[in-house]
């Protein structure tokens, strides 16, 4: 497995992360199997949010962690709080007794990774670096980071705090990759040249932020997975052909694309599906060339100005 220094904070996770959202579907013993998978192939991080299932998925990785009986020191647990029903909220008191409502459900002391879940047009960058300061002096948040934040957003936010946020959460796949056709697209007027993220690939590796990239397997918003999707003919036979030539899968395959990019990136992979996760944790045979990378971005549609 490799590991990731997230955002250079001493955080050392792997680069494959187990999303968290949909495990209230499991059983808790199930899931305790599945968190076992995860560390038995080296993946050390686990992603989380209080909006999944309304709390939910971090109770039931709560007693999941009971059944496995791993040590908390061998994890890096993350979570994200902000989203309330109807609204963001990005207020001193939610954010602290969410936080307190996270550890309460996971059964754990502290959080080694807080990120702010979306953007709150009302937030205040004070009250955040007061909330911030107040989690981490107690010991209850070691690391801050945001999720789905453009550039002028995080800077906003950053202006205010103490310490450095190390990492946002976007969504990015070989299907949803319009923070890279943009830069590539610079200059020009067609579709891929619009740019819907102000440069947030350039901005993350300019200021150290690692993206954890989240729907790593879906195509548009949730429609689907593109993996060995008769839509997608030409993509799906090109990632079989090369994941072939390395010995590996098509699951591994998909991440490695992702982790080829120079950014210090995480895949936060969402399967339930122990075998798959350990598909997906083969990434270490993978080391695609160039040319590979771009094959298999022209393989989903994709093009050179």
């Amino acid at each position: 497995m490799q590991y990731v220094n997230i955002g250079h904070s001493g955080l050392n996770a792997s680069a494959i992360g187990l999303g968290l959202m949909r495990v209230t579907k499991k059983s808790d013993a199930d899931a305790a199997q599945l968190v076992a998978t995860a560390i038995d192939h080296g993946i050390n991080f686990f992603d989380n949010a209080d909006a999944y299932g309304q709390g939910k998925a971090e109770e039931k990785f709560g007693a999941a962690l009971k059944i496995a009986a791993i040590p908390r020191d061998r994890m890096v647990i993350q979570t994200k709080v902000g989203i309330v029903d109807k609204r963001y909220d990005f207020s001193k008191e939610h954010i602290i007794e969410a936080v307190n409502g996270s550890l309460e459900r996971m059964g754990v002391d502290y959080i080694d990774s807080l990120l702010l879940h979306r953007p709150d047009p009302l937030m205040e960058p004070d009250e955040i670096a007061e909330a911030f300061l107040q989690l981490h002096n107690q010991g209850k948040v070691r690391q801050f980071g945001v999720s789905n934040f453009n550039p002028m957003q995080v800077a906003l936010v950053q202006q205010a705090l103490p310490m450095k946020l190390i990492a946002n959460q976007l969504q990015l796949s070989i299907m949803h990759t319009g923070m890279i056709d943009f830069g590539m697209h610079t200059n020009m007027t067609d579709s891929r040249s619009v740019d819907h993220d102000g440069g947030i690939l350039e901005y993350s590796r300019l200021h150290d932020m690692t993206i954890q990239a989240w729907s790593p397997y879906q195509y548009g918003f949730f429609e689907g997975v593109f993996i060995d999707n008769p839509k997608f003919p030409e993509l799906n036979r090109k990632l079989h052909d090369i994941a072939a030539k390395y010995g590996s899968n098509v699951n591994a395959l998909a991440a490695a694309w992702i982790l080829r990019i120079p950014a210090n990136m995480q895949v936060i992979a969402g399967t339930m599906n122990p075998e798959r996760l350990a598909e997906i944790a083969d990434i270490d045979r993978i080391k695609l060339t160039r040319q590979e990378w771009y094959d298999i971005y022209f393989a989903a549609g994709n093009n050179l100005p």
